[in-house]
């Protein structure tokens, strides 16, 4: 299966401020998208990584540049993948830090017209897409646009209930996850730059060591 894997190469994770400068933001957000693209090839799955900028990646996948609006973007690509005849494509946020091929394998699997794997706070981690006009909208609470969009064409949904899809990592908070459930190049570099977890009080968190 084609699955894009969108990526903001010039200023990533900007919420982890508190915790993380800039080039080390940069840095993790690779090491995320590494691990995401290694799943997905893993997992079976042809991954295209779509950067608004260069990256060198260190997996394999193809880089695709384009600094168009990640709606666009994506869109674009559906579109060509309908007209070629293409029955599926996937679109994987490149900071599900803790997806595992096994996981993905299911969610790529999944029956229906959309397969959607719903974040946090109403946004859409991951999608499967086998309806030809079926096309993503990422702005605002974009799991309920996906749903209507589905409904206003026809398309079957399923949604798909996953705790490592639905887990992305965006607040400092969401650190402690990829330290306890991961064992990729994510965790390795929060190791190495002095992150471990922090049980205060009942309450799991991180600290940083030095």
């Amino acid at each position: 299966m084609a699955v894009l894997v969108p990526y903001a190469a010039a200023r990533p994770k900007t919420r982890l401020s508190d915790f993380l400068d800039s080039p080390e933001r940069v840095s993790f957000s690779r090491a995320m998208l590494a691990d995401v693209v290694d799943a997905v090839v893993d997992s079976g799955g042809n991954p295209t990584v779509l950067a608004t900028e260069p990256v060198e990646l260190d997996a394999d996948a193809t880089v695709e540049v384009d600094d168009r609006p990640l709606s666009t973007a994506v869109n674009d690509r559906l579109a060509a993948a309908a007209d070629d005849g293409d029955d599926s494509t996937a679109v994987v946020m490149s900071d599900l830090a803790l997806a595992t091929p096994r996981v993905l394998s299911r969610f790529f699997d999944a029956d229906g017209d959309l397969v959607v794997a719903p974040g946090r706070g109403g946004g859409t981690n991951a999608l499967v897409v086998r309806h030809p006009e079926f096309r993503v909208d990422y702005h605002g609470t974009s799991y309920l646009d996906h749903l209507r969009v589905a409904r206003d064409i026809g398309a079957s949904v399923r949604e798909f209930d996953s705790m490592r899809l639905s887990t992305d990592i965006d607040e400092p908070e969401d650190l402690v996850e990829v330290l306890l459930h991961t064992d990729g190049r994510a965790r390795d570099w929060l190791l190495d730059a002095g992150f471990t977890v922090d049980v205060r009080k009942g309450r799991v968190g991180v600290r940083r060591e030095r």
